[in-house]
């Protein structure tokens, strides 16, 4: 009879210990997929940068200085993503991502600012349709990132609360994940300053 019960005992804590494995494997899966969504967006954008810089090239032949800063960042921003890919949550490749991606943003802004003086190229149908592909591929990649973190988020919650903080390194969920943050164009454009 005592038997039964300390073998009724063992399996509850080994059926307990594999339910914790599986929801870190479950919730880390999670964060993961959600990564490859920001992925697609990204390349997304970054395939549209080249045909929007091409078309601008035509009127802005003065600017080469500012059209070849945004491949540059473009290029970095490239790279950054297929470094955070290969390991999604890891805050090495999620600060390296979200720096070259602050590049990038700022190196549009200062397109976009030197494109308002040439009239033309705003009115141009190519460089529209390209301004306004952007733009949704902008509120996809918000999305994506917003359900990135919130993965990352439940994941860090549940590795760190117990008993799974105390089994979650044996299991191979040592660190935490990194949320990805990219700097909002607010932020990285200074606030006019107005005086009366």
């Amino acid at each position: 009879m005592t038997s039964l019960i300390i073998l009724g005992l063992l399996l509850a804590i080994v059926f307990w210990v594999i339910s914790i494995f599986n929801n870190l494997v479950k919730l880390k899966n999670r964060f993961q997929n959600a990564f490859a969504q920001i992925e697609v967006q990204l390349k997304r954008r970054y395939d549209l940068i080249p045909n929007l810089v091409e078309t601008a090239k035509a009127y802005m032949s003065h600017e080469r200085d500012t059209l070849e800063a945004v491949i540059q960042a473009r290029n970095a921003a490239m790279a950054g993503l297929k470094v955070a890919a290969n390991n999604p949550g890891d805050a090495g490749a999620m600060t390296e991502l979200a720096g070259a991606e602050g590049a990038l943003q700022q190196a549009m802004g200062r397109l976009n600012v030197v494109m308002e003086a040439y009239p033309d190229l705003k009115a141009n149908q190519n460089m529209m349709q390209l301004s306004e592909e952007l733009t949704s591929t902008e509120n996809r990649v918000a999305f994506a990132r917003q359900a990135f973190n919130d993965g990352v988020t439940e994941y860090n919650s549940y590795k760190q609360s117990f008993p799974a903080v105390v089994l979650a390194p044996s299991f191979g969920h040592a660190s935490d994940a990194k949320l990805l943050e990219f700097a909002d164009t607010a932020q990285i454009q200074a606030a006019p300053k107005v005086s009366f």
